[in-house]
């Protein structure tokens, strides 16, 4: 499997010259993940990663079209959300905060590891996550690791900053 290391090397300098910088325009469901919860991502082309939770992560639902879910670890999700309101039951709905950067991703780009519609390679979170052509790459403002979103929920969850 292709590893965080080797698509940081590969699609960081690309991000850096030919991406853009992002923000989340849209609120997000979020919890405390139950330890051992398994979490499987769901977007609108089908699965894209699976997850299991730690303790201290965050079950996030995102407000596409397609709900997905998925974890974030506490201190990752301090970084990226503020609370706006209780929602009962444990849930809340958060306002994002920061940035990303992004790039699309083309058949070439897949090409270069010798792929042809669909990669794997390895989530942050250590599990498979799956990259197609025009969805996004996606780069903390760190730079420490990069993950994918599919195209539709990108578009739906995201917007450029102007520079």
């Amino acid at each position: 499997m292709i590893t965080q290391k080797e698509m940081l090397l590969h699609f960081l300098p690309l991000i850096e010259t030919q991406g853009k910088r992002y923000k989340k325009k849209s609120l997000i469901r979020a919890k405390k993940a139950e330890p051992g919860l398994v979490v499987v991502t769901l977007t609108s082309d089908g699965v894209e990663t699976i997850n299991t939770a730690e303790k201290g992560d965050w079950l996030v639902e995102n407000q596409t079209s397609a709900h997905e879910k998925y974890l974030i670890k506490a201190d990752v999700f301090e970084k990226k959300y503020t609370l706006k309101d209780s929602l009962g039951n444990g849930w809340g709905c958060y306002r994002p905060k920061g940035e990303i950067f992004a790039i699309k991703v083309t058949e070439s780009d897949l090409a270069n590891f010798g792929a042809e519609t669909v990669m794997e390679f390895q989530a942050p979170w250590k599990e498979s996550i799956v990259v197609k052509p025009g969805d996004f790459l996606v780069i903390s403002l760190e730079k420490s690791e990069i993950y994918r979103v599919a195209r539709k929920e990108f578009l739906e969850t995201y917007e450029a900053i102007k520079e």
